[in-house]
C-alpha cells in the first residue's frame, strides 16, 4: 500500500538547477550577462516566457555562453520541451564540463524522458566529479528507486549523511523506508525533517498517510496539518478525506473529497471515491456527476458505469440508469450481477417483462447468485405471478440462508397467499437474522393479528414501535389489537400517539423516517404498505418531495397513472433537481 501512497519516491524528477546555480556557470559577455541577469529577474517572478526570451537573446549574443545554455535548458525543461532541454544543457556542459547542478538537470531530464540508463550515467558522472554533492547522491537515489531499490537506499543515505541539516533529504529517506514496508524507520526520518524544518508540508503528507491504517487519527492531525500549509495539494485533501473515513467521520471525508475533486478533477480514482462518498451521505446529484466524470476518464471500466446507473437510479432517474447498465453489460458481458442492476431499472420502471428477461439471462451466467433470484422473485411478484415467485425466493434462501429481506419478502407472499404459518415462520427467521428490522415485527404482527393471535401480535408491534418509534402503522394496528383484546385505554393511547407523531414538531424527521420504510416496503413487494408509509410521510410532511416522488412510484406499479402522475408534478414542484418520467 505505502508503495502506491507516497509520491516522492515516485521520484518524477525535479529539476534542480536554481538562480544561484546559473551564477556558477557565469563567464559571460558583458551582453549576454546583462540579458542573463533579466532573465534572472523573470523567474524570481515566476514568468518563464519572459526568462526563456531573455536567455534565448543571451545565447543569440554569445552561442558558447555555458550560463545561457544551461539557464535556457531549465526553462524548457520546466515548459515540457524536454527534446530542446536536452540539447542546451549538453551545449553547456561541452562549454563546461565542471557544471554539476548542470549535469544533475541534465540527468533528471533524460529520466523524465524515459532515458534512464542515459540518465543514470549522467548522475554517476557528477557524483565522480563531486563526490561531496549531497544533491548528485539525491538524484541518483531518485533515479535508482525503481529499478535498484537497495541502491537507491544506499545513495539516499549518504546523501543525509554528507547534508543531515537538509530535511527534504529526510524526507525522501523517509519515503524509501516507507516504500520498503519499514515505517518505523520512516517515521523517525519525517520526524526528523519536521524538527529541522517545522513547515515542510510534504513531511507532514507523507507521515500521514504512514499513519493511516495503523493510526488513523494521527493521520488526520498530519494531514490536516498539511492542507493548512498547502491548501492546493489535491493528495493531502484526498488522503485525508481517507483518514476521515478511517475515524467514522464522513462528512468531513465528503468535504475533503469535493475540495480534492476543485484541484484535480482529472483524478479518477478520486472521482470515484467521491461518488461512493456521496451515495452514502445521500447526496445523489453529486454522486452522479462524480460517476460521470469518472466514466469520461476511464470509458473501459464496466463498474463505473455500473455505479453511475445505481446513483441514477437513487434519483428516481431508472431511464436515464439504463444506457449506464447497458454499457456496462457491453463491456463486461459475462458479468451476471450486470444484469440483475440493469433489472433492478426495469423494475423501477414497472417494467417486469423485461426486468424477468433481464435476470434469466444474468442466471444463465451465475445460475448461484442468490440476489439474481431473489429479484426474479420480486419480479415475478410484482406480475402475480406467485408460485414462481415462491420458488426464486426458496432458492435465494437455499443459496444464502441469512439473505434477511428473501426471508422478509417470502413471509409477505406467503401472507397474501393466506399461508399465515408459513409466513410467520419467515418473518421470525428475518427477524431472527436481524432483531431491528422494524418492518418485519410489524408484518409479523399484522400476521398474527389475522391468525388471531392477539397479545403475540401486541408484542411484536410494540418491538416495531420501540425500534421505530415514528412507524404510524404499527401504532394504528395496534390500536385495533389492543381494542380487540378490550384494552379500550391503551388503544385509544395509541390513536393519540400516531396523532402526536402526525402532528409533530419535527415533521420532516417523521416524514424521512415514514419514506424510507416505505421504500423497504416497496421494495419487498407490499405495494400497499408502501403507499400507507408514503401517505403518512405526506401527511407529516406535505412538503416532502421525496415522499411524493415515492408515493408516485408505487402508484405507478399499482396502474394508477393518473393519480400517479400528480404526484411526480408536486414532487417536482417541490424540488426542481428531481427528475420525472414523461407521461405517457
Amino acid at each position: 500500500m505505502l508503495r502506491i501512497l507516497f509520491r516522492v519516491i515516485d521520484f518524477v524528477v525535479v529539476l534542480i538547477l536554481t538562480i544561484a546555480a546559473v551564477g556558477q556557470a557565469r563567464q559571460s559577455s558583458v551582453h549576454s550577462t546583462s540579458a542573463i541577469e533579466r532573465g534572472q529577474e523573470y523567474l524570481k517572478s515566476g514568468n518563464l516566457a519572459g526568462a526563456r526570451a531573455e536567455f534565448e537573446k543571451a545565447i543569440r549574443q554569445s552561442p558558447t555562453d555555458a550560463a545561457a545554455q544551461s539557464a535556457l535548458g531549465w526553462v524548457l525543461a520546466q515548459q515540457g520541451e524536454s527534446e530542446s532541454a536536452v540539447v542546451h544543457l549538453r551545449a553547456a556542459l561541452k562549454a563546461r564540463p565542471d557544471l554539476i547542478e548542470t549535469q544533475l538537470t541534465l540527468a533528471s531530464v533524460l529520466a523524465q524522458q524515459g532515458k534512464v540508463t542515459e540518465g543514470v550515467a549522467e548522475a554517476r558522472a557528477a557524483i565522480k566529479r563531486a563526490p561531496n554533492n549531497a544533491e548528485a547522491h539525491r538524484t541518483l537515489a531518485r533515479m535508482l528507486s525503481k529499478s535498484d531499490a537497495d541502491g537507491a537506499l544506499v545513495e539516499l543515505q549518504y546523501a543525509v549523511k554528507l547534508a543531515p541539516q537538509r530535511a527534504d533529504l529526510r524526507d525522501d529517506l523517509g519515503t524509501l523506508m516507507a516504500q520498503r514496508n519499514d515505517f518505523s524507520e520512516a517515521e523517525k526520518q519525517f520526524s526528523e525533517a519536521l524538527r529541522l524544518q517545522p513547515n515542510l508540508e510534504r513531511a507532514y503528507f507523507h507521515r500521514g498517510v504512514g499513519y493511516l491504517d495503523q493510526q488513523p487519527e494521527r493521520a488526520v492531525e498530519d494531514l490536516s496539518r498539511a492542507v493548512e500549509l498547502n491548501a492546493q495539494d489535491a493528495s493531502a485533501h484526498y488522503y485525508l478525506a481517507k483518514s476521515y473515513l478511517a475515524v467514522s467521520k464522513p462528512d468531513d471525508a465528503l468535504a475533503e473529497f469535493k475540495k480534492t475533486a476543485v484541484l484535480k478533477p482529472e483524478w479518477f480514482e478520486l472521482q470515484v471515491e467521491l461518488g461512493l462518498a456521496s451515495q452514502r451521505a445521500g447526496d445523489v446529484q453529486t454522486a452522479v456527476a462524480a460517476f460521470t466524470q469518472a466514466a469520461k476518464l476511464h470509458p473501459n471500466d464496466a463498474e463505473v458505469y455500473n455505479d453511475l446507473g445505481l446513483a441514477l437510479i437513487q434519483t428516481g432517474d431508472a431511464e436515464s440508469a439504463i444506457p449506464s447498465f447497458k454499457t456496462a453489460i457491453q463491456l463486461r458481458p459475462q458479468d451476471g450481477a450486470l444484469r440483475g442492476e440493469l433489472a433492478i431499472a426495469y423494475l423501477q420502471l414497472a417494467n417486469f417483462d423485461a426486468a424477468i428477461v433481464e435476470l434469466q439471462a444474468g442466471l444463465k451466467i451465475s445460475p448461484a447468485n442468490a440476489s439474481l433470484h431473489y429479484n426474479l422473485g420480486l419480479a415475478w411478484k410484482m406480475k402475480d405471478q406467485l408460485d414462481q415467485a415462491v420458488a426464486e425466493f426458496q432458492e435465494a434462501i437455499r443459496l444464502q440462508p441469512d439473505l434477511v429481506d428473501a426471508h422478509y419478502t417470502l413471509g409477505i407472499l406467503y401472507w397474501q397467499k393466506g399461508e399465515f404459518y408459513k409466513a410467520s415462520e419467515e418473518l421470525q427467521s428475518a427477524i431472527q437474522l436481524q432483531p431491528d428490522y422494524a418492518e418485519a415485527h410489524y408484518t409479523l404482527g399484522t400476521v398474527f393479528k389475522q391468525q388471531g393471535k392477539l397479545a403475540d401480535a401486541a408484542a411484536q408491534l410494540r418491538e416495531a414501535i420501540r425500534l421505530q418509534p415514528d412507524f404510524a402503522g404499527a401504532h394504528t394496528t395496534l390500536a385495533g389489537v389492543l381494542r380487540q383484546l378490550g384494552d379500550s385505554q391503551g388503544a385509544a393511547d395509541e390513536v393519540k400517539e400516531g396523532a402526536r407523531i402526525a402532528a409533530s414538531v419535527n415533521n420532516l424527521q417523521a416524514a424521512t423516517v415514514s419514506t424510507n420504510s416505505g421504500r423497504r416496503l416497496m421494495g419487498a413487494g407490499d405495494i400497499e404498505g408502501a403507499i400507507a408509509q408514503f401517505r403518512s410521510a405526506i401527511h407529516s410532511e406535505p412538503k416532502y418531495a421525496a415522499a411524493h416522488y415515492q408515493l408516485a412510484l408505487a402508484l405507478q406499479q399499482t396502474g394508477q397513472k393518473d393519480e400517479a402522475w400528480k404526484e411526480f408534478q408536486r414532487a417536482a414542484e417541490l424540488d426542481p433537481q428531481i427528475t420525472i418520467p414523461l407521461k405517457e
